[in-house]
């Protein structure tokens, strides 16, 4: 079906209160979404998350998102509200999380900084092993879907 086809996906805003700030995107096509496999040379290797990066001085939140999304998917998004928030304490560091929703506006995502990229439903989540403070936003999908 034509909403099939229509990719839609929640950006989330991962503000760290050390001073960093990060953006990740929760990208839905139809009933599965997409998540992406980190590099075994980072931080948290090999845990599954939500594409995303850091916000640059200068730079909005939707600046941020949509240059965060070219850079690691190849992908223009269109951001659009606030779709939640949450909060997660690492031993080192507190995150704040801030979802918006948005779509893609242009391309086909590519895996140009994870090692691996799968389109999942809800019911899958418990097959794979995520970043914790994706905890509370992953429930938040089963809840809602």
């Amino acid at each position: 079906t034509g909403a099939k086809l229509n990719a839609a996906f929640n950006c989330i805003d991962r503000h760290l209160i050390s001073g960093r700030r990060n953006k990740a995107a929760l990208i839905w096509q139809g009933d599965r979404f997409m998540i992406c496999r980190r590099p075994a040379n980072k931080g948290n290797a090999l845990l599954w998350e939500f594409v995303g990066g850091k916000l640059e001085p200068g730079e909005t939140h939707q600046q941020a998102l949509i240059r965060e999304c070219r850079e690691e998917l190849g992908i223009t998004v269109e951001v659009g509200d606030e779709f939640c928030d949450v909060y997660h304490q690492y031993p080192d560091i507190y995150v704040h999380l801030v979802v918006f929703n948005a779509k893609i506006a242009e391309g086909t995502p590519q895996l140009l900084e994870h090692c691996g990229l799968e389109w999942i439903t809800p019911q899958e989540i418990k097959n794979y092993a995520f970043c914790p403070a994706d905890k509370d936003i992953l429930q938040k999908i089963i809840n809602t879907h």
